[in-house]
Protein backbone atom coordinates (compact mmCIF):
# COMPACT_ATOMS: atom_id res chain seq x y z
CA UNK A 1 0.00 0.00 0.00
CA UNK A 2 1.11 3.52 -0.90
CA UNK A 3 4.22 3.66 -3.08
CA UNK A 4 4.61 7.19 -4.49
CA UNK A 5 1.21 8.13 -5.99
CA UNK A 6 0.14 4.47 -6.22
CA UNK A 7 -2.20 4.11 -3.26
CA UNK A 8 -3.23 0.46 -3.49
CA UNK A 9 -3.74 -2.47 -5.86
CA UNK A 10 -6.69 -4.65 -4.86
CA UNK A 11 -6.65 -8.13 -6.38
CA UNK A 12 -10.21 -9.43 -6.25
CA UNK A 13 -11.88 -12.69 -7.20
CA UNK A 14 -15.65 -12.33 -7.24
CA UNK A 15 -17.86 -15.42 -7.21
CA UNK A 16 -20.70 -15.79 -9.73
CA UNK A 17 -23.73 -13.62 -8.97
CA UNK A 18 -21.83 -11.71 -6.27
CA UNK A 19 -20.24 -8.28 -6.05
CA UNK A 20 -19.79 -5.01 -4.24
CA UNK A 21 -22.92 -2.92 -3.53
CA UNK A 22 -22.94 0.82 -4.11
CA UNK A 23 -20.24 2.64 -2.14
CA UNK A 24 -18.61 6.06 -2.40
CA UNK A 25 -15.13 7.39 -3.14
CA UNK A 26 -13.64 10.84 -3.54
CA UNK A 27 -10.30 12.29 -4.65
CA UNK A 28 -9.00 9.09 -6.21
CA UNK A 29 -8.16 7.85 -9.70
CA UNK A 30 -9.57 4.31 -9.90
CA UNK A 31 -8.47 1.95 -12.67
CA UNK A 32 -10.07 -1.48 -13.12
CA UNK A 33 -8.20 -4.15 -15.10
CA UNK A 34 -9.95 -7.48 -15.77
CA UNK A 35 -7.88 -10.68 -15.91
CA UNK A 36 -10.74 -13.17 -16.47
CA UNK A 37 -14.51 -13.18 -16.38
CA UNK A 38 -16.68 -10.07 -16.58
CA UNK A 39 -17.69 -7.28 -14.20
CA UNK A 40 -20.84 -5.15 -14.39
CA UNK A 41 -20.30 -1.52 -13.43
CA UNK A 42 -22.85 1.13 -12.44
CA UNK A 43 -22.18 4.57 -10.97
CA UNK A 44 -23.84 7.78 -9.83
CA UNK A 45 -22.72 9.54 -13.03
CA UNK A 46 -25.16 7.35 -14.96
CA UNK A 47 -22.57 5.01 -16.46
CA UNK A 48 -23.31 1.32 -16.84
CA UNK A 49 -21.14 -1.21 -18.62
CA UNK A 50 -19.76 -4.74 -18.52
CA UNK A 51 -15.96 -4.85 -18.56
CA UNK A 52 -14.03 -7.89 -19.75
CA UNK A 53 -10.37 -8.88 -20.28
CA UNK A 54 -8.66 -6.20 -22.36
CA UNK A 55 -10.98 -3.47 -21.08
CA UNK A 56 -9.46 -0.73 -18.92
CA UNK A 57 -11.90 1.39 -16.95
CA UNK A 58 -10.95 4.70 -15.31
CA UNK A 59 -13.01 6.66 -12.83
CA UNK A 60 -11.98 10.03 -11.45
CA UNK A 61 -13.81 10.11 -8.12
CA UNK A 62 -13.02 13.81 -7.58
CA UNK A 63 -15.69 15.55 -5.49
CA UNK A 64 -17.44 12.23 -4.96
CA UNK A 65 -18.89 9.28 -6.86
CA UNK A 66 -20.80 6.16 -5.84
CA UNK A 67 -20.43 2.93 -7.79
CA UNK A 68 -21.26 -0.76 -7.62
CA UNK A 69 -19.44 -3.72 -9.21
CA UNK A 70 -21.18 -7.05 -9.79
CA UNK A 71 -20.33 -10.37 -11.44
CA UNK A 72 -23.23 -10.92 -13.87
CA UNK A 73 -22.29 -14.55 -14.64
CA UNK A 74 -24.19 -17.42 -13.03
CA UNK A 75 -21.23 -19.79 -13.46
CA UNK A 76 -17.90 -18.01 -13.98
CA UNK A 77 -15.90 -16.10 -11.35
CA UNK A 78 -14.27 -12.78 -12.25
CA UNK A 79 -10.62 -12.01 -11.45
CA UNK A 80 -9.59 -8.36 -11.47
CA UNK A 81 -7.14 -5.75 -10.30
CA UNK A 82 -8.55 -2.49 -9.02
CA UNK A 83 -5.90 0.21 -8.78
CA UNK A 84 -6.12 3.44 -6.79
CA UNK A 85 -3.84 6.33 -7.74
CA UNK A 86 -3.78 9.57 -5.77
CA UNK A 87 -4.74 12.50 -8.03
CA UNK A 88 -2.46 15.47 -8.58
CA UNK A 89 -5.43 17.79 -8.01
CA UNK A 90 -8.22 17.42 -5.47
CA UNK A 91 -11.93 18.20 -5.92
CA UNK A 92 -12.04 17.48 -9.63
CA UNK A 93 -15.39 16.87 -11.34
CA UNK A 94 -16.11 13.10 -11.38
CA UNK A 95 -15.56 11.46 -14.77
CA UNK A 96 -15.47 8.05 -16.41
CA UNK A 97 -13.61 6.47 -19.32
CA UNK A 98 -13.29 2.94 -20.72
CA UNK A 99 -11.07 1.62 -23.52
CA UNK A 100 -10.21 -1.78 -24.97
CA UNK A 101 -6.64 -3.04 -25.53
CA UNK A 102 -6.38 -6.32 -27.43
CA UNK A 103 -4.05 -9.18 -26.49
CA UNK A 104 -2.11 -8.44 -29.70
CA UNK A 105 -1.43 -4.86 -28.53
CA UNK A 106 0.00 -6.15 -25.24
CA UNK A 107 1.72 -9.35 -26.36
CA UNK A 108 5.51 -9.27 -26.21
CA UNK A 109 5.60 -5.60 -25.27
CA UNK A 110 4.50 -2.99 -22.75
CA UNK A 111 1.37 -1.19 -23.98
CA UNK A 112 0.55 2.20 -22.45
CA UNK A 113 -2.96 1.92 -20.97
CA UNK A 114 -3.16 5.00 -18.68
CA UNK A 115 -1.32 8.33 -18.63
CA UNK A 116 -1.69 11.97 -17.67
CA UNK A 117 -1.98 13.13 -21.29
CA UNK A 118 -3.96 10.18 -22.66
CA UNK A 119 -1.08 9.44 -25.03
CA UNK A 120 -1.15 6.52 -27.49
CA UNK A 121 -4.88 6.07 -26.95
CA UNK A 122 -4.55 5.38 -23.21
CA UNK A 123 -7.14 6.38 -20.63
CA UNK A 124 -6.38 9.74 -19.04
CA UNK A 125 -5.50 9.98 -15.34
CA UNK A 126 -4.97 13.10 -13.26
CA UNK A 127 -1.47 12.26 -12.04
CA UNK A 128 2.12 12.22 -13.34
CA UNK A 129 2.07 8.46 -13.87
CA UNK A 130 2.17 6.08 -16.82
CA UNK A 131 0.66 2.61 -16.58
CA UNK A 132 1.65 -0.16 -19.01
CA UNK A 133 0.27 -3.68 -19.49
CA UNK A 134 2.19 -6.55 -21.07
CA UNK A 135 1.67 -10.22 -21.91
CA UNK A 136 4.90 -12.22 -22.24
CA UNK A 137 5.26 -15.77 -23.57
CA UNK A 138 7.70 -18.38 -22.30
CA UNK A 139 11.24 -16.89 -22.16
CA UNK A 140 10.04 -13.70 -23.84
CA UNK A 141 11.70 -10.51 -22.63
CA UNK A 142 10.97 -6.79 -22.72
CA UNK A 143 13.00 -3.76 -21.67
CA UNK A 144 11.96 -0.47 -20.11
CA UNK A 145 14.22 2.58 -19.62
CA UNK A 146 13.43 4.43 -16.40
CA UNK A 147 14.24 8.12 -16.39
CA UNK A 148 16.30 9.69 -13.62
CA UNK A 149 14.22 10.58 -10.55
CA UNK A 150 11.41 8.22 -11.67
CA UNK A 151 10.22 5.17 -9.76
CA UNK A 152 8.48 2.01 -10.89
CA UNK A 153 6.13 -0.58 -9.50
CA UNK A 154 5.83 -3.97 -11.22
CA UNK A 155 2.73 -6.07 -10.49
CA UNK A 156 2.71 -9.69 -11.66
CA UNK A 157 -0.86 -10.51 -12.67
CA UNK A 158 -0.12 -14.01 -14.00
CA UNK A 159 2.88 -16.31 -14.26
CA UNK A 160 6.48 -15.95 -13.09
CA UNK A 161 8.75 -13.09 -14.17
CA UNK A 162 12.37 -12.18 -13.69
CA UNK A 163 12.96 -8.46 -13.06
CA UNK A 164 16.63 -7.41 -13.23
CA UNK A 165 17.62 -10.81 -11.84
CA UNK A 166 14.90 -10.97 -9.15
CA UNK A 167 12.23 -13.65 -9.53
CA UNK A 168 8.64 -12.54 -9.04
CA UNK A 169 5.67 -14.89 -8.83
CA UNK A 170 1.99 -14.38 -9.57
CA UNK A 171 0.55 -11.78 -7.18
CA UNK A 172 3.96 -10.31 -6.32
CA UNK A 173 4.73 -6.62 -6.60
CA UNK A 174 8.13 -4.96 -6.76
CA UNK A 175 8.98 -1.37 -5.86
CA UNK A 176 11.85 -0.01 -7.98
CA UNK A 177 14.11 2.89 -7.00
CA UNK A 178 17.52 4.05 -8.24
CA UNK A 179 17.39 2.02 -11.46
CA UNK A 180 17.68 3.35 -15.01
CA UNK A 181 16.83 0.19 -16.92
CA UNK A 182 14.33 -2.60 -16.31
CA UNK A 183 14.74 -5.99 -17.95
CA UNK A 184 11.66 -8.20 -17.59
CA UNK A 185 11.70 -11.85 -18.70
CA UNK A 186 8.89 -14.41 -18.46
CA UNK A 187 9.64 -17.82 -16.99
CA UNK A 188 6.27 -19.00 -18.33
CA UNK A 189 3.26 -17.26 -19.90
CA UNK A 190 2.98 -14.07 -17.85
CA UNK A 191 1.02 -10.86 -17.60
CA UNK A 192 2.15 -7.74 -15.80
CA UNK A 193 1.41 -4.11 -15.09
CA UNK A 194 4.23 -1.56 -14.92
CA UNK A 195 3.71 1.81 -13.22
CA UNK A 196 6.17 4.62 -14.07
CA UNK A 197 5.79 7.09 -11.19
CA UNK A 198 7.15 10.50 -10.25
Amino acid sequence: MHFRSLRVINEDRVAPDQGFPAHSHRDMEIITYILSGALQHRDSMGNGSVIRPGDVQRMTAGTGVAHSEFNPSKTEPVHLLQIWILPGTRNLPPSYEQKFFSDEERRGRLRLIASRDGGEGSVKINQDARVYAGILGLNQQTEYPLDKDRHAWIQVARGTLNLNGVELNEGDGAAVRNETHLSIAARDEGELLLFDLA
